[in-house]
């Protein structure tokens, strides 16, 4: 589950918005860096589920979680997914937010138990 290559669309037109500034002085091509590293992070950052684990890619690296050490997803408060652990520590997953629950529950292979209707 990858973040939507929609999202290259405003990194295009800052990158069109800054060559202006950095064609001003030398100093100001590092401005072309910004979009960039925006770009990296659209085409790189996500989450993997397989058999084994739930793999969280980040910018500067990953991170594999096997099913044996999940001992459940928290819902933080602005509706972010957190990986709890069982050693208690915690681990975002940076693309989903609860509305992805029941598709990651379906991908999960049933190792996440799909959420229910409110009562």
């Amino acid at each position: 589950m990858r973040m939507s290559r929609t999202a290259l669309l405003p990194v295009a037109l800052l990158l069109l918005c800054a060559i202006p500034l950095a064609s001003a002085a030398t100093w100001a091509l590092v401005v072309l860096l910004v979009p960039v590293l925006v770009a990296a992070w659209v085409l790189t950052v996500g989450v993997d589920v397989d058999d084994d684990a739930i793999t969280v890619r980040s910018l500067i690296g990953r991170r594999r979680v096997p099913w044996s050490h999940l001992a459940g997803i928290r819902v933080a408060p602005r509706g972010d997914l957190w990986l709890v652990t069982t050693e208690a520590t915690e681990v975002r997953l940076p693309v989903l937010r609860v509305r992805d629950l029941p598709r990651l529950a379906a991908v999960s292979g049933g190792r996440i138990p799909s959420p229910g209707p409110a009562d």
